[in-house]
């Protein structure tokens, strides 16, 4: 390992965090809107006036908007959620890095009040969002085709029902022609 490398391994967590911002151009509000705390919170952290946090959550979140993973930081302990293993946070975390895009670039592109959701999202905290419209409107900024990321949609509203009692099997005639509806919108959406 590097002396470099090193060097950045050995830096308390409060320092990475801040570093990052710097190197990112990224606002302390910016940063604390992404990761679901208070702007007063992060000057806190950066500025050690309280421990740097130890829950999993916050933890997890900040690692997510750095590129970085959890156990980088010292104060990291297991997970208190359980993480959804989701084929769509791959997909996109893949499209993503072909499009050589940041997490905080692919933050920037939505509004404010959703982007914590799309952090929690891209940790497997939650499922893929149900709502078409925030759907595409993710598809779009990693330009996904309607085409491409309609199956992961269809696969968590599957999902949804039968984890909700509806009988997949029983209604098979019924689930065809449902997404065959939303199959056609989707192909005149265009």
């Amino acid at each position: 390992m590097s002396t470099k490398n090193q060097a950045i391994l050995n830096l308390k967590s409060s320092e990475k965090v801040n570093n990052f911002l710097e190197s990112n151009h990224l606002h302390k509000k910016d940063f604390a809107e992404m990761i679901g705390v208070t702007l007063s919170y992060v000057y806190n952290l950066i500025d050690e006036t309280i421990p740097f946090s130890t829950r999993s959550t916050t933890l997890e979140r900040i690692a997510i908007v750095m590129d970085i993973t959890p156990e980088e930081f010292g104060e990291y302990k297991i997970p208190q959620e359980p993480i959804v293993i989701d084929e769509a946070v791959d997909f996109i975390t893949e499209k993503r890095k072909e499009k050589y895009m940041s997490t905080v670039q692919f933050l920037k592109a939505f509004p404010r009040r959703n982007r914590v959701e799309i952090v929690d999202f891209l940790r497997g905290a939650r499922p893929l969002p149900l709502n078409w419209k925030e759907l595409t409107l993710m598809a779009q900024v990693l330009d996904i085709s309607n085409e491409e990321i309609y199956p992961l949609w269809e696969s968590r509203l599957e999902q949804l029902l039968e984890n909700s009692g509806f009988n997949t099997i029983t209604n098979a005639g019924l689930m065809e022609a449902m997404f065959s509806c939303a199959r056609n919108h989707v192909h005149k959406a265009k």
